[in-house]
């Protein structure tokens, strides 16, 4: 199976992840603006690829006629389903500089919580998933 894409946006995600890293690093209410466009221009792409994820690689692979590539493809589905609910709430919650900026720590607590799923989720797949899915 030909998951060149997946990987792909896989090298996006985790370089907008780390771009806002560096955006909150730099200071969250200084860069309220900043980490706000970058939020919304990253949440787009990776909801279409959760979703790609979800609707399209783990249900063929789901089928798979290696059982142990279905039911690793079911457990990943399982397990990591509601991220993108996840990232959506958040990214509802925090769509504004104002609402960053009056609470810095709340903002960066939660978003540590959110990319840190996103982040295992991506190098589970890496390691786990993907290199069963190339196999087929």
């Amino acid at each position: 199976m030909n998951i060149d894409k997946f990987k792909q946006e896989h090298v996006y995600v985790m370089n907008s992840v780390g771009t806002l890293r560096e955006l909150v690093q730099a200071g969250v209410t200084d860069h309220a603006e900043e980490i706000v466009a970058q939020l919304l221009a990253m949440t787009g792409a990776i909801k279409l690829h959760l979703a790609a994820e979800d609707r399209v690689l783990y249900p063929a692979l789901a089928n798979a006629p290696d059982p142990l590539v279905a039911q690793t493809s079911r457990m990943f589905q399982q397990e990591m389903g509601g991220l993108a609910e996840t990232l959506t709430g958040f990214v509802s919650r925090w769509n504004l500089a104002a609402k960053i900026s009056q609470n810095p720590q709340g903002f960066r607590d939660e978003a540590n919580a959110v990319f840190k799923a996103l982040h295992m989720r991506v190098q589970r797949e890496n390691r786990e998933l993907y290199p069963m899915a190339e196999a087929i």
